[in-house]
């Protein structure tokens, strides 16, 4: 069985699928030889790799010489740019690309001076170059591939895996296209000495050179030159293939070759097989040896409505317009100036374009060559297409999936693999533009697959960015915990101490603001009571101050509804003992809504407890007492208005003095009690003082508290009855309560009527300015709330009059009790 080299050298051919024979209209251009064109007066040098993988070598008024490089950089995939002519760079702006869409694109445009000065070349000799010289010379020379598909050359020359063929191409297979049958007619030596370089770098087992067997003269030329080049004998041959289009695709022409079909996604570099156009190897020639860059090109102008077609040398960059011009182009109305050939190639929206390194053709045809666009009709589903598909595929399906969008499923259907030769289009009864829709399809997932790269770009900044984030952040904690070990080693006790002291400071600092946020009223209620607990022994000051926190709860708890609720009336009715004691308590809320505790209340407070234990003896006496609070309270309702404003003046006016006396005796509280009497008022507050420790302790019993409560409801219903009788003048109502219980004192005890002697010196000493504010007082009329509250403060200080008296019996008696001890 014969090798795939034995049958190479054979000439075995093998059939490829698909294809079609359109017109090849080549005798339009072939016939002549390789023009030259007049230079242009201005040239676009298209520059799209700027600021990807490379950057600008010049600016805007630099002066170049023919093949100066116009731009630089390192990358792999870097095909540098040269200046065609010699000239100045005017521009570097967008222009519209040599592309079916014009978009525009980074262009550099340089006005010629018309000498097309050359810069300095060097020039080489093979055998002094090595191998990776020989890669770099190609790469700066900006050699790409010139069959069309523009991929860089120097890539292709350093492969990674072991090249067994090397086919170059010269089939040429596109209709009315003849540059390469050209330049295999007049240029094959220099061809064979590129296909030589290639052989040096890539050493492959066999080199092909393909070319159509419509093309004669070109294959002469080319077996003449094989048989005069240096290369070792039966390494290189020519090879006449069947005229088909599209057998100059690489695929296509690499089965008819050998047989095998590159795979789906895979390049033919994997089969061992390397494939150059005959242009490409002209080109390295002239890079390697000569040292010129790729700069000009042959390419075919043809069509009836060119006068002069052909094929010319072109620079490239040179604009379309100019070189129709210079063919003396006729165009007809709705002309159509097609770049490629008519099965691959696209009409130009403008033809203010350049030439680039693939354009191949300019194409120019009349109306009787092409015809209008035809209208597109519904497919018929006849399978023509599939039929003429060289690569085997499915173009039905893929043009139901592209024109409904739904390009994922178009791509199941390798739409990757589509070479875009227009097969399928032109063998399609419906005139559908299959091609187009492929096109359109491979752009929308070009555009998606750059989208979903640049995304996953972005994570993976931003996850660097992360990482180096905690990185940092976990290098300042190491630092810092370094720096306090070091510092913890290099302490002192007297540093350890330090900081054991400021931390102490800053614990005081936040408990202090903590208790701050409790509220002031806290803080003065705890400093309160820490006086008294000071002042007073251990013993009887907790007792003490039991019993004023319980009362001043209760108290205000029921503060509200007292102001609210609280009538003389409803004093009067209750006769039961808890009723007297709520009021002995909404009254005790008035006194502390009006003015603070002064010294001689608290005292008063003393007694009245001292005075509730001799009640608790006295029940029979206080039931009586409860008929006399309801008569007194209807007496009291009947009163007169204007003796009630008059007495609710007079109360007034004591509470104001009484809130006076408060303030000045704030600061000494019931520690002013301890200090010795001065004058005799002093020696009696003493005596009061230790009386009240003693009756503070003895109120503790439970049975006590209650009937201290109703003892000074009954005291508070008499004051009522009082106040009655006062009614009747400012200044003689007071004398004469104070008379009346001066006179029950006398009977009771000599001190309770020395005392009362004392209060009477005092309210003499208030009349006057109670009478002064009485006056203007009795022409105010009073609501009937305020009339209430005015008889409710009167009975008040009737009260506390009488407690006085009452509390000064239970003194003397406590200080009896104590002597007999």
């Amino acid at each position: 069985m014969l090798t795939l080299l034995d049958q190479l050298d054979k000439g075995t051919l093998w059939r490829s699928p698909g294809g079609i024979h359109p017109p090849e209209v080549k005798f339009l251009s072939n016939t002549t030889p390789i023009g030259q064109l007049p230079l242009a007066s201005t040239y676009l040098v298209p520059v799209p790799q700027v600021g990807e993988n490379c950057t600008l070598a010049v600016k805007v008024g630099d002066s170049v010489l023919k093949g100066t490089p116009l731009t630089q950089g390192t990358s792999i995939w870097h095909l540098p740019v040269h200046a065609p002519t010699s000239g100045t760079i005017v521009a570097i702006e967008p222009r519209a690309s040599n592309h079916a869409s014009a978009l525009p694109v980074n262009t550099c445009v340089i006005a010629a001076d018309g000498k097309d000065t050359w810069c300095e070349l060097v020039q080489n000799q093979l055998d002094d170059l090595s191998h990776q010289q020989i890669v770099d010379k190609v790469r700066s020379a900006g050699i790409a591939g010139m069959g069309g598909a523009a991929f860089p050359t120097h890539i292709k020359l350093n492969p990674v895996s072991e090249i067994d063929l090397v086919i170059i191409n010269g089939v040429e297979c596109e209709p009315y296209i003849s540059a390469d049958d050209r330049l295999m007619r007049e240029y094959s030596q220099y061809i064979l000495a590129g296909i030589g370089i290639i052989h040096r770098l890539l050493t492959p087992k066999r080199i092909v050179i393909a070319i159509e067997d419509n093309k004669p003269e070109a294959a002469k030329a080319m077996q003449a030159a094989v048989s005069q080049c240096g290369l070792p004998a039966g390494s290189i041959r020519v090879t006449v293939i069947p005229t088909k289009y599209p057998s100059g695709g690489e695929k296509q022409l690499i089965q008819i070759i050998t047989g095998r079909e590159v795979p789906s996604g895979a390049i033919p570099a994997k089969l061992g097989i390397v494939v150059h156009n005959v242009g490409t190897a002209y080109a390295i020639h002239q890079a390697v040896t000569l040292g010129k860059p790729l700069i000009e090109r042959v390419v075919t102008v043809t069509g009836k409505n060119v006068s002069k077609p052909g094929n010319y040398w072109l620079p490239i960059g040179t604009p379309v317009d100019h070189v129709l011009t210079a063919t003396e182009f006729t165009p007809e109305p709705d002309q159509k100036v097609i770049i490629g050939g008519p099965m691959m190639g696209h009409a130009l929206a403008n033809i203010q374009v350049p030439i680039l390194k693939g354009t191949n053709c300019i194409l120019v045809p009349s109306s009787q060559e092409i015809g209008s666009t035809p209208e597109e009709k519904a497919c018929i589903r006849c399978g023509e297409c599939a039929t003429a598909c060289p690569a085997l595929l499915l173009p039905q399906q893929l043009f139901w999936h592209a024109k409904a969008e739904e390009y994922d499923k178009a791509a199941s259907y390798n739409l990757k693999d589509c070479i875009e030769c227009g097969c399928c289009s032109y063998v399609c009864p419906s005139d559908i533009p299959l091609v187009e829709y492929y096109r359109i399809a491979k752009s929308a997932l070009k555009q998606a697959a750059d989208e979903k790269q640049q995304a996953e770009r972005a994570k993976q900044r931003f996850d660097a960015r992360l990482a180096r984030l905690e990185e940092e952040k976990l290098a300042r904690e190491a630092k810092a915990k370094e720096a306090a070990e070091r510092r913890q080693a290099t302490m002192t006790g007297t540093d350890k101490n330090a900081v054991a002291e400021a931390m102490a400071r800053i614990a005081a600092k936040k408990a202090a603001a903590a208790q701050a946020a409790t509220g002031e009223s806290i803080t003065e209620e705890a400093s309160a009571t820490t006086t008294d607990t000071t002042a007073a022994p251990k013993g009887k000051a907790a007792v003490a101050a039991a019993i004023a926190r319980a009362k001043a709860k209760k108290a205000a708890q029921a503060n509200t509804e007292s102001t609210k609720t609280h009538s003389v009336e409803t004093d009067s009715a209750q006769i039961d003992s808890s009723a007297n004691v709520d009021e002995t308590e909404s009254a005790t809320d008035v006194i502390a809504q009006e003015a603070p505790l002064s010294q001689k209340d608290k005292v008063a407070a003393a007694i009245a407890r001292a005075k509730a234990k001799k009640a608790a003896q006295q029940t029979d006496t206080a039931a009586l007492e409860h008929v006399d609070i309801a008569d007194s309270t209807s007496e009291l309702n009947a009163a007169d208005d204007k003796k009630a404003k008059v007495a609710a003046a007079v109360a007034r006016a004591k509470a104001k003095k009484a809130a006076q006396q408060a303030e000045t005796n704030a600061e000494n509280g019931l520690s002013q009690s301890a200090i010795p009497a001065v004058d005799s008022t002093a020696n009696v507050q003493a005596d009061v003082h230790d009386d009240t420790e003693a009756a503070a302790t003895d109120v503790s019993d439970a049975e006590a508290i209650k009937k201290a409560k109703v003892a000074a409801a009954v005291a508070r219903a008499k004051a009522k009855k009082i106040a009655a009788a006062s009614a009747e003048s400012k200044t003689e109502s007071e004398i004469e309560s104070v008379d009346e219980t001066q006179t029950e004192a006398n009977v009771t005890s000599p001190s309770i009527a020395a005392t009362l002697d004392t209060a009477t010196t005092e309210a003499d000493a208030v009349l006057p300015s109670v009478g002064s504010t009485a006056e203007p007082i009795e022409t105010a009329p009073l609501s009937s709330d305020e009339q209430k509250k005015a008889r409710i403060a009167a009975t008040i200080a009737k009260a506390k009059a009488k407690k006085a008296a009452l509390a000064q019996e239970a003194n003397a008696s406590s200080d009896s009790s104590v002597t007999n001890d």
